[in-house]
């Protein structure tokens, strides 16, 4: 889901707002996820407490993590070497040594792209691929039109759709134009000054010529309290390029990319399509969260991932855009197959086009005692009242419950700043959402083996995955039902009320209240607690 990739910015209007990136927190200590509350008093992981005390003289099992998104960069400096290799199969010969249907996945597999290499890179949001669908049997209805009960529900659906298209459409709108327009007034102002780069007293020196030039030096006067303008700049640049994606491809009725891939998209059983190239055209967003799992704790480079016993599968199913489902049931099932105990999904959408599809593989997933670790978005809305793509719960053709997969962890995020734990943006539910763990500010890999922060449920997850990862890797004996039972059983609860946001309100909760558990991740708790279950099995 596209709001999953976005960097967390709030929109200004110039002309009739003065405010820009009112941005919450401000960074965080440097590894601060893998931290303690009680040695370095942030809300992190414990994860190096764990590794200094309990995991101090013991040696962990390797554990396939497959992280389902947008690519990895195979070869990072810091996760080259934690890469899951297929032995089985010779790179580049272009054979399907195997025989599993996937030719040269050595790393993974990519199952938006096609076997000449060409890659999709931008895709719709799932509510505009419905509409397309949808219009040309509806776009005439009238009210006096006579439907059938199926129909009536299906035009009730299309004409929700559209409205949530229309606001889509014209918040894009609206982002593009005033981001650009800020874009443009500051550009004007560094010329002016003469330096690329210029410092705050050069900005505090500049006579502005005009009513938007004023209000974008008390923008970037505020801005550059606690960041560089170069770091400003590049969020600008990222926010504009946000709003412009959406409206030339995310939002664009006209756009679609699914020929590249050159399946018979209608047979969701379809399984064999794609290619090796398990980065992509953008890999960012993957290969951030690839990191936060399992980059190599011990080269002295880079950072720390939590799991240091881990082999990362790269599994590219995730466009710039929202996913689709035959690709997600399709990565699932790959992920499974190779050998994945654990696998990360840092994406989700508001829309879905075959859930069924995803269900199974879900099922299949669950069948093969493998443990699903997801992040529950990025729109401060309550799970429990906002239905949100892939989840655990089964339907059936009718939207029926069907049961749900248990071996599935849903995941909000937290911030090291105690007066603001619960992240702004996170999702959250008391019946939906499982636990929170650290997803801002989170220092982690990109590709051209570089390094990043990056804020959202889709740091969060990750970080869970890891936890499992490790809990899997020293204590195999434990189903992945059970890994997720030691992990919700251990987490941190915190006695204090948070601030979140419900229904344009601010409140202020317990985390119980808005989670099944009420906690916090913590490893160093779930590796005692499993250490207390491992001696009585």
């Amino acid at each position: 889901m596209v709001n999953l990739h976005k960097v967390v910015l709030s929109v200004f209007f110039i002309g009739l707002l003065s405010t820009a990136f009112a941005q919450e927190y401000k960074a965080g200590k440097a590894n601060w996820q893998n931290l303690d509350f009680a040695d370095d008093g942030v809300h992190g992981l414990s994860t190096e407490k764990a590794y200094r005390t309990l995991l101090k003289d013991k040696k962990g099992e390797k554990v396939i993590v497959a992280v389902i998104d947008g690519g990895v960069q195979a070869d990072h400096e810091d996760l080259k070497d934690v890469m899951w290799v297929n032995e089985k199969e010779v790179a580049g010969n272009g054979v399907d040594d195997d025989n599993n249907g996937y030719i040269d996945d050595v790393h993974g597999w990519n199952f938006i792209g096609n076997a000449e290499g060409e890659n999709v890179h931008f895709d719709n949001l799932e509510v505009v691929r419905l509409l397309r669908e949808l219009q040309p049997k509806y776009i005439s209805v009238l009210p006096s039109t006579p439907l059938n009960e199926e129909e009536k529900r299906a035009f009730d659906e299309y004409q929700k759709m559209t409205t949530d298209y229309m606001a889509k459409l014209k918040q894009a709108r609206m982002g593009e134009l005033n981001y650009g327009m800020l874009k443009d007034v500051v550009d004007s102002i560094v010329a002016d000054i003469g330096e690329s780069n210029p410092t705050a007293s050069q900005f505090s020196a500049y006579k502005a010529k005009n009513r938007n030039e004023s209000r974008a030096l008390r923008i970037i006067a505020s801005e550059m309290k606690d960041k560089s303008f170069e770091k400003f700049y590049e969020e600008l640049e990222e926010a504009f390029e946000y709003y412009s994606n959406q409206l030339k491809y995310h939002l664009n009725m006209e756009y679609q990319s699914r020929d590249i891939v050159g399946d018979d998209y209608e047979d969701s059983s379809e399984r064999i399509y794609g290619n090796s190239d398990v980065e992509g055209p953008d890999g960012e967003h993957g290969t951030h969260v690839a990191g936060i799992i399992g980059a190599v704790r011990s080269n002295d480079i880079g950072i720390k991932g939590v799991a240091d016993e881990v082999l990362i599968m790269g599994v590219r199913v995730v466009p710039d855009g929202d996913e689709r489902d035959k690709d997600v049931a399709n990565g699932i099932r790959y992920a499974v197959d190779n050998g994945a105990k654990v696998i990360n999904m840092s994406f989700g959408k508001a829309y879905v086009k075959d859930k069924q599809v995803v269900d199974e593989a879900v099922r299949y997933a669950m069948e093969n005692d493998v443990l699903l670790v997801h992040a529950a978005g990025n729109d401060s809305k309550n799970n429990d009242k906002f239905t949100s793509y892939p989840n655990p719960r089964y339907v059936d053709s009718l939207g029926f419950n069907q049961g749900q997969g248990d071996a599935w962890i849903e995941v909000g995020a937290t911030s090291w700043d105690k007066d603001n734990l619960v992240a702004s943006f996170s999702n959250y539910g008391k019946q939906t959402v499982d636990l929170f763990a650290p997803g801002v500010d989170i220092y982690s890999s990109i590709p051209s083996s570089a390094y990043k922060e990056a804020s959202g449920t889709s740091m969060a997850s990750p970080v869970v995955a890891g936890l499992a990862a490790l809990i899997r890797s020293y204590y195999p004996e434990f189903t992945a039902l059970e890994v997720k039972d030691i992990i919700l059983q251990s987490v941190v609860k915190i006695d204090d009320k948070v601030k979140i946001r419900e229904d344009n309100t601010n409140k202020r909760v317990y985390l119980s209240d808005i989670s099944v558990t009420g906690g916090i991740a913590n490893a160093y708790e779930a590796l005692e607690l499993a250490e207390k279950r491992s001696q009585r099995k």
